[in-house]
Formats: structure tokens, C-alpha cells, sequence
């Protein structure tokens, strides 16, 4: 067989290293929190080369252990290997143990086919030996463990660590890294997932194999095989993903990447995970009732997404509610229409009536059968009265309130209808959460945003930041104080008492659609707004389902989370004197900032500039060409 070899070497051209074939990938593009958490990867199948010094000794010990265990003793292919898999291949009549070094299936992962024949073994061969002289075993090494599948489409060790344990690989365990190492073997027979007999079998294997070689001592290997690894039979799809998805969707409409770069977003993995607890929490318990869906959007003072659910399952339905679905506001609508009375002159302590009315013949009818009478606008609104606010809006004018909306943030159509002072317009969770945070931080208007900015790998250089936001002031005092000293009276005595969390400042809106079809629930302290919406995708009735009961619910486990962690004030007073108010602003969704093309490393050649601007409306994406990846 080595005859053969050599006499195949004579006939392939001169290997030297500038033609090794190069090795390509697809670019990717990481995403991380605020905190420098991954919370998502997009773009080509394989990732960066897996930096060895970044994992636990134990984790490439465990594949050299029972890949490779001469790895660190031959330059390419290993003749002892082959000899010892002849044998065992003629002593049991058929093949049964392979030869192939870490390298050789790099070589094959890298530049060729699986096809079995001997010109292939021979052009495998002379490339690991190639490989072996133009790159360090650590290069290799970390080269092979981001390429190799792992099964159930995972491919490299980061992949894979997520997929079926929810963790990046420097996270883990002796016993989870010889899990991994086992799957090599056939990702198929021995996938822990699907196959965890055969996978605790090969898994033991591997473990004996570590302490042959020395990785691990036997005690480590009691240990290991006694620990218990928690499994995922399904891979996690982490509630940040509906995120992922909005910020890449902006990513990409800047022009396809042509190198891996690192997006730094706006979100808090820590607020993610209590947004999905609690919204989990909530629609498990008012199933019953008919709520299905669910959509949380969390905005700081100046816009930044904090945190995002935009279903109860992304892997389930992709579609994004809370920056997508269109539902009805109900009652969280009507801050609109108070605000536009304070700021025509009206005050809180004014005695209106709650009675019967008719507004061009249609009737609004309060929650309760029974009418309260006189009441004061500030019990109005704790109260949610639809006369009132019905009567207001007609009285202040509703085109009036709907351009009060609009100056906050509301971008979809209004219609002018009485019904609209009830919320009968269609809106979306990121734009309610938009309109209120203007509420939260002193009367300035925000657009949502959720990219800080774009770098190289690896601690490489910025190239992009997100623009310092746009936020001016739309709402004056004492119009401001008055509105806000209300929606405070909503949790402490009114329809939003089910949110109160003892020692914060706190105001917020309930909001229930007609025949119960959408329920929200939108408050804020200072420092934090967040609404939550909570329906079903058939736009059908739940079941006796208001704002101030599940949505409420989930809001306040939400925030009893976050605040704990998030830097927090009483709600500011805002600006001392009422200001002008601007015109309307039509567009609530900024568009993605130009340039984002990160530059290419110094050893690729550069991407010449798009100067002509792509034509409105959705375009067909195209490839970006493969690139040499550095090492």
C-alpha cells in the first residue's frame, strides 16, 4: 500500500505550500449582548477556527484520545496507526477500525470527497503531510474541531456544545467533551440525544481512552461517568433568537458580509432570560383561558432593546409579534387621548361624569354594568372608563389624539372613528413600547434599536458604530407630571394593581381589546419600559382575559427580574416649561445606517465600495464569495 502511495505521489504535481488548495469558508457574523454573551451565529455552515487555548485541556485531549492518540507524534499520517488497522481489520475478516489521523480527516473536511478509492487516500495523504508543514498541530487542531459534524446539524465543537447542551465548549465537563468525542465515530449511532445507550457506551470508551493517554485520572473518570448531563432532545432555540433575527434582518440590508465580524448589541441576556421565564410562566398558566401567544419588548431611555420575545416557541413559529403583529391596543391607548386633554387644558383633579353617551350613534359601555357618576379625569384613567375617555377624545378632537400618538411613536394608520379613543386602532408592541418609554424618560421620543456596533474578531478593531440617538423632547410640562402621576394611580388603585412591585416608582396602562382578543399590559419606571402583549394568532376571543390579569402577570415577573440589575430612577419630572411640539414623524423604525461593510484583514484584498444605492423594496440576496481564512 505504500508502494502504491508513493507511486500515486510521482504522478500529482509538486505540493508545495502556495499550492495547498485554500481553505474557505462562508463568513459569519456573532452576535453578542451587552455583556459580551454569544446570543446567536448566522451566516456559512462553519465557523472560525477553534482557538484551543480558550478550552479546557480536556476537550481536545478527549478527541486526540480516541481519534488520534499519536497526533503530537506524526506529521501527517501515521504508518503505526495503519499497520495495527490492518491487522484488526484481517484478524476480524472485515473493516472494523479505520486509520486516518486528526489531519487526514481535516484534509479530506477541507479539499475533498468521501469517495473511496485509492487516488483519493493518496491525494489525502500527501495534503496532511502539506498541512503538517504549514501549520502548527494547535492550528490543526483547532481547524478540525470546527469543521467536523456532530450530528443533528451541528457543525464544530461550538455548535455542537450549544445543540445539545445549551453551553459554548469552554463550558464543558470531562463528561460532555467525551460525549462529543464519541459522536465521531457515526453521528448517527451514537448521537446523544437519539442514541443515549450507544453514546454512554462509546462515551465510557473515550474516557478510558483519556486515561490511557494521561488527560484525566482514573478518579476523574469515576466522576465523569457518574455525572449526569442534561441532554436537549430538541436543540434550544433561546428566546433571544426572535431578536437575533430583527438585528440581522438590519445587518443584511447594509449589504452581505464578506468577512466574520462581531455585532455588539443592545440586549441584556440576563433580561432575555427573565422575559422568557415569565412570559413561559404566564401563558402555561392561562392556557385555560385561550392565550396562546405572547410578545414583551423591554426599551432603556434612549431606545435599546433590553429585551425581546416575540412568541412563546421561535422554533416553533418564527414570526416576530412584538415587532410584527399588528393587534388592537384597547385601553393602552388611552394616555393618548389624556395627554392631548392636559395639553389643551384640562386637569387631573377635573370632575368629569361617568354616564351614559352616544358619539354619532355608537355607545361605549364600561367594563363594569354599573356607572360611577362623578369621578375626577385622574380616576377615569386608574379606572380604564371608556364614556370618559370616549367623551374626551370627542371633545379635544380626535384627529388631535391621533397626532399625539404619532408625535410619540405610533407609525401604523389611525383611524379617527370614535372607537379609536378605546383603542380600536391596530398597533405593534415595539411601537407601544416606543410611545410609552417617552413617558418614562422625561417626554423625548425614541426609535428602537438594537445594534451598538460592528468589529473584527477576536478583540479586532471597530468599524462601525450606531450613531449617537436622535431624541427630542415632544412633551412639555405640566401636561407630562400630570399624565404620569395618573398612569401611577392605574397600579396603585386602578385596573393595574396586579403589576405594583413594593419600592419602585411605577405607572403604567391595561389594555384590553373588544371580545377579549388582545390584552396588554404597558408601564415604565425610570429607566425601564417595557409592554407586553398576549392574544391568539387567529385573532380569536380568549377567555375572560384583560391587561390587568396575564399580561400584568407577566409583565411584573418580568420586571421584579430585571430591576434588580438595572440601573433605575423614580420616573423624571422632564422639562420644566412646556416646549414646542414638533410635526409628526412618519417613520418609527430607523433605517439601517449605510457603510456597514467591515474592512477586510490586511492579509485579504480589499472590497472595492458600493457606491450606487440599492432600489426600495425587498431584494434577492447574493453570495458572498468565499474567502481565504486566515489562520
Amino acid at each position: 500500500m505504500i508502494g502504491a502511495i508513493a507511486a500515486l505521489a510521482l504522478q500529482l504535481p509538486s505540493l508545495d505550500v502556495p499550492q495547498l488548495p485554500p481553505i474557505t469558508r462562508d463568513p459569519q457574523i456573532t452576535y453578542v449582548d451587552r455583556n459580551g454573551a454569544v446570543i446567536g451565529v448566522r451566516g456559512g455552515r462553519y465557523a472560525p477556527p477553534e482557538d484551543i487555548s480558550r478550552l479546557p485541556a480536556y476537550v481536545p485531549a478527549a478527541f486526540v484520545s480516541i481519534e488520534d492518540r499519536r497526533f503530537y507524534e506524526h506529521q501527517g499520517f501515521d504508518l503505526q496507526g495503519i499497520a495495527r488497522a490492518i491487522l484488526t481489520d484481517i484478524g476480524a475478516g472485515h473493516a472494523v477500525q479505520g486509520a486516518s489521523t486528526i489531519t487526514q480527516q481535516l484534509a479530506r473536511n477541507l479539499f475533498l470527497t468521501s469517495d473511496r478509492n485509492l487516488q483519493r487516500k493518496g491525494t489525502e495523504l500527501i495534503y496532511a503531510v502539506e498541512l503538517e508543514q504549514t501549520y502548527s498541530k494547535q492550528q490543526i487542531l483547532g481547524l478540525y474541531l470546527s469543521r467536523v459534524y456532530f450530528g443533528s446539524g451541528a457543525y464544530g465543537i461550538e455548535a455542537a456544545a450549544r445543540r445539545y447542551f445549551d453551553k459554548p465548549a469552554a463550558r464543558l465537563t470531562i463528561r460532555e467533551a467525551a460525549m462529543l468525542a464519541a459522536i465521531m465515530k457515526s453521528p448517527t449511532e451514537y448521537d446523544p440525544a437519539e442514541q443515549p445507550e450507544k453514546s454512554a457506551e462509546r462515551t465510557a470508551l473515550v474516557l478510558d481512552a483519556m486515561v490511557e493517554t494521561g488527560a484525566i485520572t482514573p478518579a476523574q473518570r469515576t466522576a465523569a461517568l457518574a455525572e449526569k448531563p442534561h441532554v436537549y432532545k430538541e436543540a434550544p432555540d433561546g428566546p433571544e433568537q426572535y431578536f437575533v433575527d430583527w438585528v440581522d434582518a438590519q445587518i443584511h440590508a447594509m449589504g452581505p458580509p464578506h468577512v466574520d465580524f462581531v455585532v455588539e448589541t443592545t440586549l441584556d441576556a440576563r433580561d432575555e432570560a427573565a422575559a422568557q421565564a415569565a412570559v413561559a410562566e404566564t401563558t402555561g398558566r392561562f392556557a385555560r383561558a385561550g392565550v396562546e401567544q405572547a410578545a414583551l419588548v423591554s426599551l432603556d431611555p434612549q431606545g435599546r432593546v433590553r429585551a425581546m420575545i416575540g412568541g412563546v416557541d421561535h422554533a416553533r413559529s418564527g414570526f416576530n409579534r412584538a415587532i410584527d403583529a399588528h393587534r388592537q391596543a384597547g385601553s393602552s391607548w388611552k394616555p393618548f387621548v389624556y395627554l392631548t386633554a392636559l395639553e389643551a387644558g384640562h386637569r387631573p383633579d377635573e370632575t368629569v361624569v361617568d354616564q351614559p353617551v352616544t358619539i354619532d350613534g355608537w355607545s361605549p359601555h364600561d367594563f363594569e354594568p354599573n356607572y360611577l357618576g362623578q369621578i375626577t379625569l385622574t380616576t377615569a384613567l386608574a379606572q380604564s372608563v371608556n364614556t370618559v375617555a370616549a367623551s374626551l377624545a370627542d371633545t379635544v378632537g380626535r384627529p388631535n389624539v391621533a397626532a399625539t400618538a404619532r408625535r410619540l411613536g405610533i407609525v401604523t394608520p389611525i383611524n379617527t372613528d370614535p372607537a379609536m379613543a378605546l383603542g380600536s386602532s391596530l398597533v405593534t408592541p415595539i411601537e407601544m413600547a416606543e410611545a410609552y418609554d417617552a413617558f418614562s424618560n422625561g417626554g423625548d421620543r425614541v426609535q428602537a434599536w438594537g445594534i451598538e456596533r460592528a468589529r473584527l474578531p477576536n478583540g479586532g478593531r471597530v468599524f462601525w458604530t450606531h450613531p449617537a440617538p436622535v431624541t427630542p423632547n415632544v412633551i412639555g410640562n405640566p401636561a407630562l407630571g400630570e399624565l404620569v402621576q395618573m398612569m401611577r394611580q392605574v397600579i396603585v388603585s386602578g385596573t393595574g394593581v396586579g403589576a405594583r412591585i413594593p419600592g419602585y416608582d411605577l405607572a403604567g396602562k391595561t389594555g384590553t381589546a373588544s371580545d377579549y382578543k388582545d390584552a396588554w399590559f404597558c408601564g415604565f419606571t425610570g429607566g425601564l419600559t417595557t409592554v407586553v402583549w398576549m392574544g391568539r394568532d387567529d385573532d380569536t376571543p380568549m377567555h375572560g382575559v384583560t391587561g390587568g390579569s396575564a399580561p400584568a402577570d407577566a409583565w411584573r415577573g418580568f420586571m421584579r427580574v430585571a430591576l434588580r440589575h438595572t440601573p433605575t430612577t423614580p420616573i423624571p419630572a422632564g422639562p420644566p416649561a412646556p416646549l414646542a411640539i414638533p410635526p409628526p414623524t412618519e417613520v418609527s423604525t430607523p433605517a439601517p445606517p449605510p457603510g456597514l461593510t467591515p474592512p477586510p484583514p490586511d492579509s485579504m484584498p480589499p472590497v472595492p465600495p458600493d457606491d450606487s444605492a440599492p432600489p426600495e423594496g425587498p431584494q434577492p440576496s447574493t453570495p458572498a464569495p468565499a474567502q481565504a481564512m486566515p489562520l
